[in-house]
C-alpha cells in the first residue's frame, strides 16, 4: 500500500526516528519548528554514516521571532546542508521529509517534543513514486527559489498554488458526512463552501481549538467563522484531554485530507503549505477511528454570545469589541 498513517502522540515519535535511522543515501526535510533534540540527534547521526542531509528551515514566524536557531547550528556544525526556506513565502509553514527519494512524510506536526507527546497530530507515509517525485521536485525548486508548478492530478496538494481550490472540491464532493480538525475556520471560501455542505444535508463535526487559543490579531474571523457554521448545523466541539494541532478533513469516510494547511488566507495565499489527499482505506479507516475516539473525549464549544464573553474575558482578552455581542444584561460589549 502505498499511503500509511502516523497519529501521534499514539504512535510516538519512533514513527518518525527509525525510518531515519534506516536512510541510507538522502534526507531532504522541510520544517516550520525544529527543536526536538531526538529528531535532531536522528538526522545528525544520518549525516555521521554518510547520508546527503539537507534542511530547509522557516527562518522566522510573522512576528520575528525565531525558534529554530539551535537546530541550524547543531546541523551546520555537523556538516548538513541547511537553508532558510524560500523568501517568495511569507512563511515556510510545511513540515515533511523524502528518505533515499522513496519514501515520503507530510506532516501537520512540528518537529518538537510537545508535538510529539502533548497534541493530536498527524503524517501520512507515502511510497508513492509519483508523490515522492514531486515532493522532492519542489524541494529542489524552493531550496534553489526557482518556480514550481504541481502535477496535474496529483494527490498533493500545495499552498499557495492550487490549496484552496483543491480543499473547496474536497468539500463540495461530500455527500454525507465530513470530519474536520484543525486549529482555524477562517478563510471564507472554505466557511462558504462547509456551510452549503451543511445545507445540503451533509453532517459536519468540526474540531476547533478553545476560543481563547486563537490569535488575537485573528479572534474576529476564527470566532466568527465557528458560530456561522455552528448556526447552520455544523457541531462544533473541542478536545479535553489533549491540544489540537493536527489539519484533517474526512468525506464520507472513503477519502481524507491529512497535512500543514490551515483553513485561514494566510495559509492559502502566502505560505507554503503541503497536505495530501488520500482514499486509502488503511489511512481513512484509523483517520475515522481517531476521529470518533477524539469526539468521544471533547466537549460542545460554546458558542453562544456569553459564552464567548465568559471564554475571552475570562482568559484576560478585555477588548472584544469587534464581535459585537451582547452581555446577558443586554447591553453591547464595547470598550472605548
Amino acid at each position: 500500500m502505498s499511503h500509511r498513517l502516523i497519529v501521534l502522540p499514539d504512535d510516538t515519535a519512533d514513527a518518525i526516528i527509525d525510518p531515519i535511522n534506516a536512510a541510507r543515501h538522502t534526507l531532504n526535510i522541510r520544517m516550520f519548528l525544529f527543536t526536538d533534540r531526538s529528531l535532531l540527534n536522528a538526522v545528525i547521526a544520518a549525516r555521521h554514516r554518510g547520508v546527503h542531509v539537507r534542511v530547509m528551515l522557516n527562518p522566522a514566524r510573522r512576528d520575528g521571532t525565531s525558534d529554530n536557531e539551535i537546530a541550524r547550528e547543531s546541523l551546520l556544525a555537523a556538516g548538513v546542508k541547511v537553508r532558510d526556506s524560500s523568501s517568495e513565502f511569507a512563511v515556510t509553514h510545511q513540515k515533511s521529509m523524502v528518505i533515499d527519494n522513496q519514501l515520503g512524510f507530510i506532516e501537520s506536526l512540528n518537529w518538537e517534543t510537545r508535538d510529539l507527546t502533548q497534541t493530536r497530530d498527524y503524517a501520512v507515509e507515502t511510497t508513492s513514486k509519483a508523490d515522492v517525485a514531486e515532493m522532492v521536485r519542489c524541494f529542489d525548486a524552493d531550496w534553489h527559489e526557482r518556480p514550481f508548478v504541481p502535477e496535474a492530478g496529483s494527490d498533493l496538494i500545495w499552498c499557495p498554488n492550487n490549496g484552496r481550490q483543491r480543499v473547496a472540491d474536497f468539500i463540495d464532493g461530500a455527500k454525507e458526512t465530513l470530519w474536520l480538525q484543525n486549529e482555524r475556520y477562517q478563510d471564507m471560501v472554505i466557511i462558504e463552501r462547509l456551510v452549503r455542505a451543511a445545507k445540503r444535508g451533509v453532517r459536519v463535526r468540526i474540531m476547533s481549538r478553545v476560543l481563547h487559543k486563537l490569535k488575537r490579531k485573528k479572534l474576529f474571523e476564527g470566532v466568527s467563522g465557528l458560530r456561522i457554521m455552528h448556526d447552520v448545523g455544523a457541531k462544533v466541539h473541542t478536545l479535553k484531554d489533549l491540544k489540537l494541532h493536527g489539519k484533517i478533513m474526512i468525506a464520507d469516510d472513503e477519502r481524507a485530507i491529512v497535512g500543514s494547511i490551515n483553513l485561514s488566507p494566510g495559509s492559502f495565499d502566502d505560505r507554503r503549505e503541503l497536505a495530501i489527499e488520500t482514499s486509502a482505506a488503511n489511512v481513512v479507516r484509523r483517520l475515522v477511528e481517531t476521529a470518533e475516539h477524539d469526539w468521544k473525549h471533547s466537549r460542545k464549544l460554546p458558542l453562544s454570545d456569553s459564552a464567548v464573553l465568559v471564554d475571552l474575558e475570562g482568559h484576560g482578552l478585555s477588548d472584544v469589541s469587534r464581535l459585537a455581542l451582547t452581555h446577558p444584561d443586554g447591553s453591547c460589549e464595547h470598550h472605548p
